[in-house]
């Protein structure tokens, strides 16, 4: 089975970039799966119920999330009845939704789980290792595919949560920081991993925002809010992983990088 995993989408140029380039995608890799990390793609922070329906009309089967989960306070309203949609597991407040979802594809089980990093994140967590090792002894007899979203800040974090889970699960794929990173690998015991997917947004900023918004406030040091451009040069960035129907093995992963306008 291959599986098209998209780096964080940020705002309308990120949802743009993957309406144009998605079915082109699917048909030149034989895709079967798509997850999206879209915690930024609604005017860069949260996703409204709007948005959740356009990246599924768009081609995205399952869509994860990240620290800004809550971002746009709608998605009270709407995450019970999202079926593609999946919040960070181990979040320590009550919340809708859920961090774990299986998904039939054609006739194999793909579960896709979404886990917040403890390291440099501001938001307080229980234990990644814990939350994702609970659910792994609680689904140790289901034979599906599994792919985490493993959203976090520290590439050393990253490193070690795929590393300790090698041969547990499918794929461990970062997501957050914006950048694609060059790790891309099969772990020792089968396992796909990425530090960071990257992002699908604007290439002329910085992490998909207007760049001296960003500037003025981390350079400078200016209160001032990150602000958005509505067009503009996009970049599209993903990894494409192969994984083996039977022994539920990632066999190849490879990066995706798109830019246009």
């Amino acid at each position: 089975m291959r599986i098209l995993f998209l780096g964080d989408i940020v705002g309308k140029i990120g949802r743009n970039a993957v309406k144009a380039n998605l079915p082109s995608l699917i048909k030149k890799h034989q895709i079967d799966f798509v997850i999206a990390n879209a915690e930024n793609a609604t005017h860069g922070k949260g996703l409204i119920e709007k948005h959740y329906e356009e990246l599924l009309s768009s081609g995205v089967d399952a869509i994860t999330l990240g620290n800004h989960y809550r971002g746009k306070y709608q998605i009270d309203a709407y995450i019970d009845d999202a079926l593609n949609l999946v919040r960070p597991l181990n979040l320590l407040n009550d919340f809708g939704g859920e961090g774990t979802k299986l998904f039939d594809v054609n006739g194999v089980l793909v579960r896709v789980s979404n886990v917040l990093g403890a390291s440099f994140m501001k938001e307080e967590v229980k234990s990644p290792y814990q939350s994702l090792n609970e659910l792994l002894e609680d689904i140790k007899d289901e034979d599906s595919i599994h792919i985490v979203d493993f959203h976090a800040e520290a590439t050393g974090e990253k490193m070690c949560f795929g590393y300790v889970f090698d041969g547990r699960v499918s794929a461990v794929i970062g997501t957050h920081t914006h950048t694609q990173t060059n790790d891309a690998k099969i772990l020792d015991k089968g396992t796909a991993f990425i530090s960071d997917a990257g992002m699908c947004g604007s290439n002329t900023g910085v992490l998909g925002f207007e760049r001296n918004s960003v500037i003025n406030k981390t350079i400078f040091g200016n209160n001032e809010r990150f602000t958005l451009l509505d067009q503009g040069e996009y970049i599209l960035n993903g990894v494409v992983i192969d994984v083996d129907e039977v022994s539920k093995k990632s066999r190849e992963i490879f990066l995706i990088k798109i830019i246009g306008e």
